[in-house]
């Protein structure tokens, strides 16, 4: 990379994220031992090393250039969205991943998170205002609810929402006045009725559980009832690697994937779980940091996107574990398994040191 030195990478945020990776592999060999996905962490391990590489790449592509091309991108992305409800392979109800060749699978839709990140940069970039105008703000939340729909359809409305955490936080950057936020809370809440006629049937059986998990114990609410007995029979050292009782004896479903940090819990107690959450907390604001160092405003959008996606992550899935959100897939950047959720998060981690490394060109 000419003029470029990866001394300048922002190094501390790297090791934040690979100690979360280590925690996670770590979690996963635990949580799945004698099962089906015994070789999960191994898996993981691999798609830790494939997001690095991922991660290389884009650090070479400037990402003005990036930029440059994002109607590109976003036409590939509604393209491969269409793809994937025409291609995928149904799991769990959902028709979200296309298949790969060696038994893999690939969720398109996470890498539009990093399409959409790009787009909101370059928009509000272009208004070249401190001041953002609804006018603007609905022209660029078409834009977004184009991919979210197509999503929406597969669906996955977790993933939907990232979206939306992603054009919210960067319309408050660009300066949306109070009054506008105000009203758009206002409009949200008087939406928020009609669109429940439009769920899935699965979705409104989620929402029901998360507000009453003992209405349906063994069907709609097991897996929160399930997950919050993990959680509080932590106390405050947790019970050991490989030896908590919700995990280990499988009433936990799936504890490597959305519900890893139950199993977490329960295994390391209160006081891992403050460990890791101040991992996160510090990542974060490690990548807010890259944001108010960048060398131009595109560039400071592109931070506070990545930011706003993994917040948004970290703070659905937490809740999600401890019954404070509705149950919605999104999974633990950097812990849980999963290959396309690993490499996207790598893929916008190289974006953040993108953005660092550009500031010390001339």
């Amino acid at each position: 990379m000419r003029n470029l030195s990866l001394r300048d990478l922002d190094w501390p945020l790297m090791l934040i994220v690979m100690l979360i990776c280590g925690v996670g592999v770590l979690q996963i060999f635990s949580a799945t031992r004698e099962t089906t996905w015994a070789d999960a962490w191994w898996k993981q391990i691999i798609y830790i090393f494939g997001g690095l590489f991922l991660m290389w790449i884009i650090l070479v592509i400037d990402y003005h250039t990036l930029l440059h091309h994002v109607a590109l991108l976003y036409g590939l992305s509604v393209a491969a969205l269409l793809g994937t409800l025409v291609l995928g392979r149904q799991v769990f109800g959902s028709v979200r991943w296309v298949p790969l060749p060696g038994g893999f699978r690939l969720q398109v839709s996470e890498f539009v998170k990093l399409v959409i990140i790009l787009l909101v940069a370059r928009y509000l970039t272009e208004l070249r205002t401190d001041e953002l105008e609804v006018r603007d703000l609905l022209k660029l939340a078409g834009l977004v609810l184009v991919p979210m729909a197509l999503v929406l359809k597969q669906p996955d409305l977790g993933t939907a929402l990232t979206y939306i955490a992603v054009l919210a936080v960067g319309a408050f950057v660009a300066g949306l006045r109070w009054k506008y936020i105000a009203a758009i809370t206002v409009v949200t809440a008087l939406v928020l009725p009609v669109g429940w006629h439009f769920l899935k049937d699965y979705q409104k059986s989620r929402l029901i559980s998360f507000m009453d998990p003992d209405r349906d114990p063994q069907g709609t609410g097991y897996q929160l009832i399930q997950s919050q007995i993990a959680v509080g029979a932590g106390g405050m050292f947790g019970k050991g690697i490989a030896k908590g009782t919700q995990t280990q004896l499988r009433f936990l479903p799936v504890p490597h994937t959305d519900f890893i940090f139950s199993g977490f819990s329960e295994e390391h107690g209160f006081v891992g779980v403050v460990a890791v959450l101040s991992l996160y907390f510090v990542m974060i604001m490690r990548i807010v940091q890259n944001a108010q160092t960048a060398a131009d405003r595109s560039g400071m959008y592109v931070c506070m996107g990545v930011a706003a996606l993994l917040l948004f992550h970290m703070l659905v899935n937490v809740g999600m574990v401890v019954g404070k959100m509705p149950v919605t897939g999104i999974p633990l950047p950097f812990m849980s398994a999963g290959g396309s959720s690993v490499w996207s998060n790598f893929l916008a981690l190289g974006l953040v040191n993108n953005v660092r490394l550009r500031r010390f060109v001339n």
